[in-house]
Parts: C-alpha cells; sequence; structure tokens
C-alpha cells in the first residue's frame, strides 16, 4: 500500500510525468495566478505522518518539503497570508473518523506537533478534526479578512485532508491552485487519482517552480 513515489531526486521527473498522464486524461484548467491575492494552506506536515517511526509515515513527505519550504519563504518575504492546519482529534468530535482509522491523533500523541523544519509562528496555525480544513474553523473568515481569492494547498495526505480541502475551498468560491509536487500520500494511485479529479472540476494543478517563479518575478499572471 506504501511506496516511495517521490524521492529528492526523482521528484521533478514523477511530477512531470503525473502531469502530462493528469492532461491525457482530463483537460487541465490554467488559472491565472495572482500572488496579490493568493494565500498559501500547507496541511498537516506533522511529525504523525513524517516520522518514519510511524505507523502513518508518509514515505515520499520528505521530498516535498524542500518546494513547501520555498514556497514558504516568498509567501512571507511578500507577505501574504500563511495558514498552517494539524491535525487533532478527540473522542468528541473524531466522529465516523474513530471508527475509519481506529486510532486518532489526539494532542497526548507525541507526534501530533508540526515538524520542527516549519515554523507555525510565520503564520496562521489552524486545528482541525476532520479532513476539510474549513469544517468548523474560522479559515473561510480569515480568508476573506485577507482579500484572499486564490489559495495554494500543499501537505499532506493528498487523497485525505488536501483533496478534500481543494474541494472545499472550491466550493467556498476560491480558485484552488494545486501543485503536483507539493502534497504527497500513500502511494502513486492515490495521489494520480487526486490530480485527476481535481483537475477535471476543482482546481488548477500546477508545478511549485511555475508558482515561485510568478511571485519572485512579481507578475500577476
Amino acid at each position: 500500500m506504501k511506496e516511495m513515489y517521490f524521492t529528492d531526486l526523482s521528484l521533478d521527473q514523477q511530477a512531470s510525468e503525473l502531469y502530462q498522464q493528469v492532461s491525457d486524461m482530463t483537460q487541465i484548467r490554467k488559472l491565472e495566478f495572482h500572488p496579490s491575492r493568493s494565500a498559501l494552506l500547507v496541511l498537516d506536515m506533522q511529525s504523525y505522518f513524517m516520522n518514519p517511526a510511524s505507523h502513518a509515515y508518509i514515505p515520499s513527505a520528505g521530498a516535498i518539503l524542500d518546494g513547501i519550504l520555498q514556497l514558504l519563504d516568498e509567501f512571507s518575504v511578500h507577505h501574504r497570508p500563511i495558514f498552517f492546519s494539524q491535525h487533532i482529534n478527540t473522542a468528541e468530535d473524531a466522529r465516523t473518523m474513530s471508527t475509519w482509522w481506529e486510532d486518532l491523533i489526539t494532542s497526548d500523541n507525541p507526534q501530533h506537533g508540526i515538524i520542527p523544519e516549519i515554523d507555525p509562528s510565520i503564520g496562521t496555525l489552524i486545528q482541525k478534526c476532520q479532513y476539510d480544513a474549513f469544517y468548523k474553523t474560522t479559515l473561510d473568515e480569515m480568508l476573506n479578512a485577507n482579500g484572499v481569492t486564490q489559495v495554494v494547498i500543499c501537505g499532506v495526505m493528498t487523497h485525505l485532508c488536501c483533496e478534500t480541502t481543494a474541494r472545499s475551498a472550491f466550493m467556498h468560491g476560491y480558485e484552488v491552485f494545486f501543485p503536483v509536487d507539493g502534497t504527497a500520500t500513500y502511494n502513486l494511485n492515490y495521489h494520480r487519482a487526486s490530480l485527476v479529479n481535481l483537475a477535471h472540476g476543482f482546481a488548477s494543478v500546477v508545478f511549485i517552480k511555475d508558482l515561485l517563479d510568478s511571485i519572485r518575478g512579481g507578475r500577476e499572471g
């Protein structure tokens, strides 16, 4: 079920192949990226998913970290909103997640924190209890307050929290940018399926490099 489909050496090539496969299967909508109206959402980059000792470890997650860190630097330098989600459950708010997964990420779990490579203080940390970062959080209100119309979604897992949040962002009226090389999950099939689904009706599938080029170049498209 788990495989390392992204590595530091293979990430660019694998992402390019994925993009082509998605393009062959459905039309990729090329939205115009406006850095001055965008926010970065970094989902669930917690030790629970990033630590090789954890049963929930995502083998490919380490390969996407550098790109996410570059996005964090650029969004921070250009004073654009950054939001981090941290998945934490209680017995009360887990609902069907407790029966689906059995093991929950609680505040008592020593691996519930954001990984040390990422500093959440440069943005806003949101605790969520379901896949959707908008569900029972103030994310939508905070995005609106900052004049945000576009969101870039990175983090883990591609086919669970990232895809669900991307769909929800679309339903909340945001234009969604979903980097091929900015999320990771347990295996290539899950990753590819999410990209195809999102590209067909919810998000513009992109590369982190292209987003960085737009921000660094000061371009609005």
